[in-house]
């Protein structure tokens, strides 16, 4: 039966561990000075030798012939231990050993002396998933242990193990597997496989597999069934990820503002291979390094790459601002932290690839200017006495010069700035969406559809006239900056930007007279009771 790289290679003495010097060399002194410690804790992420190590400390502690702290894997005991068939050494796995019951059964079980070996050693893998019942059984066995017992626990979430659980353990912290020390293990496998290895491709499976060196040994026996050449072209077809190619493309389209091609690639890489997720990590990832070599002079220890990488990242680099790096960085972040749970994760890719290009709103923001700044436009007629109401705010054309002499020192009418982009087509007078606009501003800005709520409007010279009796709302509009509000509720009603000015005048804007119940109704029957009780 075919046996997996990642079991076929799985370190067999400590010095086999590669990434974890600071615990690899105290658990060796630690057995040659015959100084073991009851319980050990090891935890880190996934894939960084945990519970490999936790198996070469069991062979180590019991191994007769053990040398410079490394068990010799030739005798009976390294041998049961490798294959599952020494009892003294078990492993447990917590995700489906995680009740109470297991734990008072291994309670039982630990008062028995080792059958060939020196110690009866208990592997519990992921040991975080003990309930909280199951936890408290097993302190009372790490309180008291018998001499003849090693409890070696791995978790990746230290944090869920209990405080009285880990101030009875060692500790040991593996880190993340280098990604030089990934690429040197892949090219020792590879060779031993007779496997043909591109030094660019070992690179690309190290920065893919984050650290972890099982992961990293999954893709290459991937790799290695298509074809016992790999270079990096096979490694993104086994893995799903984007070539550098294509990333310094997509780099170039965002630092040109090109998002037309920036999607068009994401399309043929998303019909391809490539995973959405992935191509977000590697973007995320070239990011990183633009920034490594905007920031860096010699980076070359700080990313995992070519030479001919390395220059085209100094090449793209000075294409972009540290800021508009920083940026985008923090727009894929976000999509990372979103896209797992998402149910179509390409719509939020090419969303983050457009904020990335700097592709604005097309409507351009309101500039309303203040108070101070604002010229007069024109004189606000008075209301005729024959026809009483509300007056327009502009003077026709034919009485600018009469008008200009006679212009007061301050306006009754201030125009609040809205680019048009075409003229709406209005018949001058009352304008009837008026009502329908001031409702669209509850979604908006409820203080300004309280403000506007008394007000009324006209149409007149290609623009919509406020009325109001009020002398101080055109500043109040003007000073907070409730313009943008405005033009949106006229954009959502009209479809159109149109300008709006404001209109004050001395005529008293009608209201509408609340209508009354008929008295014959039940309704106004009780009104008029109620209105005699009172009376």
């Amino acid at each position: 039966m075919y046996l997996a790289l990642y079991r076929k290679w799985r370190p067999a003495t400590f010095d086999d561990i590669y990434g974890q010097p600071h615990i690899t060399e105290t658990l060796k002194r630690e057995v040659m000075s015959n100084k073991l410690s009851h319980a050990y804790i090891f935890t880190g992420s996934r894939g960084t030798g945990k519970t490999s190590c936790a198996r070469v400390l069991a062979k180590a502690a019991n191994c007769p012939h053990a040398v410079n702290g490394n068990p010799c894997n030739e005798c009976e005991i390294c041998r049961g231990i490798d294959n599952g068939t020494l009892t003294d050494v078990v492993e447990m796995d917590a995700a489906s050993n995680n009740g109470v019951d297991e734990m008072r059964e291994l309670r039982d079980k630990i008062n028995f002396l080792p059958s060939i070996a020196k110690y009866r050693v208990y592997i519990i893998d992921e040991v975080h998933m003990l309930s909280t019942s199951a936890f408290n059984a097993f302190l009372k066995m790490l309180e008291e242990p018998p001499e003849h017992v090693i409890f070696i626990l791995a978790t990746t979430d230290i944090h869920k193990v209990l405080p009285t659980i880990l101030s009875r353990c060692q500790r040991f912290d593996f880190r993340r597997i280098s990604s030089a020390d990934i690429k040197a293990r892949l090219q020792y496998v590879a060779q031993n496989e007779n496997i043909t290895l591109t030094d660019r491709a070992a690179g690309l499976i190290a920065n893919i597999s984050d650290g972890g060196m099982r992961d990293a040994l999954s893709i290459l026996d991937r790799c290695a069934v298509i074809s016992d050449k790999i270079d990096s072209e096979e490694v993104q077809k086994a893995a799903g990820v984007a070539s550098s190619d294509n990333l310094f493309k997509m780099s170039g389209y965002i630092a040109s503002g090109d998002f037309k091609s920036a999607l068009l690639l994401v399309s043929e890489l998303y019909a391809g291979y490539c995973d959405v997720y992935l191509l977000g990590t590697s973007l995320l990832d070239h990011f990183r390094n633009l920034m490594v070599t905007k920031s860096v002079n010699d980076c070359s220890d700080l990313i995992i790459c070519s030479r001919e990488d390395l220059e085209r990242y100094k090449q793209r680099a000075a294409e972009f601002s540290m800021s508009k790096i920083l940026e985008c960085i923090e727009i894929l972040s976000s999509f990372n932290s979103t896209v797992k749970t998402a149910s179509n994760k390409r719509i939020l890719l090419e969303s983050a690839l457009i904020k990335m290009c700097g592709v604005k709103d097309s409507l351009p923001s309101p500039q309303v200017k203040p108070a101070a700044e604002t010229p007069a436009p024109v004189k606000t007629e008075e209301p005729k006495k024959e026809e009483p109401g509300p007056v327009s705010a502009e003077k026709p054309e034919e009485d600018e010069k009469e008008e200009k002499s006679e212009a007061p020192a301050e306006t009754d009418n201030r125009e609040i700035k809205v680019p048009p982009v075409e003229t709406a087509d209005y018949p001058e007078g009352p304008f009837s969406l008026w009502p329908e606009i001031k409702e669209r501003l509850k979604s908006y800005d409820m203080a300004l559809f309280a403000v506007l709520s008394e007000t009324s409007a006209i149409y007149k010279n290609g623009k919509i006239v406020i009325l109001t009796t009020n002398a101080s709302l055109k500043e109040y509009i003007v000073s907070n900056n409730y313009a943008s509000s405005l033009k949106n509720a006229i954009i959502d009603v009209t479809g159109k930007e149109m300008k709006a000015a404001i209109s004050v005048t001395n005529a008293e804007i009608p209201k509408k007279e609340p209508e009354k119940e008929d008295e014959t109704s039940p309704l106004g029957a009780l009104i008029s009771k109620i209105n005699e009780f009172n009376g």
